[in-house]
C-alpha cells in the first residue's frame, strides 16, 4: 500500500498537479469520509476499501489500479477530471488522495 501511495503522490508532485492528501490512518473522520464516498460496486467483498483511493472533490475516481492504467495510457488528466496543460501527453478541482 505504501509503495502505491508513494507512486501516486510522486506522480502528482512531479507533474505539479495540486492535490489534498487525507490521512485515513491517523484521522477517523477521513477514514469515515472515504468509506462513505467509495461506491458500493468499488468496495471489496469484505472489509473496508484500502488506500490509495482517488477523488475529485467527493466524486470517486478509482483506486490505484485505475490510476496506474490511466497513467500507462497517458490519460491521467482525463482520469482525474482535469484539463491537461498545453503540450502535455497526459485544472480547477483538487484531486483528493486518501493514503
Amino acid at each position: 500500500i505504501k509503495k502505491q501511495q508513494q507512486d501516486v503522490l510522486g506522480f502528482l508532485e512531479a507533474n505539479k498537479i495540486e492535490f489534498e492528501e487525507k490521512d485515513i490512518a491517523a484521522n477517523e473522520e477521513n477514514r469515515k469520509w472515504m468509506r462513505e464516498n467509495v461506491p458500493e460496486d468499488s468496495r471489496p467483498a469484505s472489509g473496508n476499501p484500502l488506500p490509495p483511493r482517488l477523488f475529485n472533490d467527493s466524486r470517486y475516481l478509482g483506486d490505484y489500479n485505475a490510476f496506474f492504467e490511466a497513467r500507462e495510457n497517458n490519460a491521467v488528466y482525463a482520469f482525474l477530471g482535469l484539463t491537461a496543460p498545453p503540450g502535455s501527453k497526459v485544472g480547477e478541482h483538487l484531486p483528493t488522495v486518501s493514503p
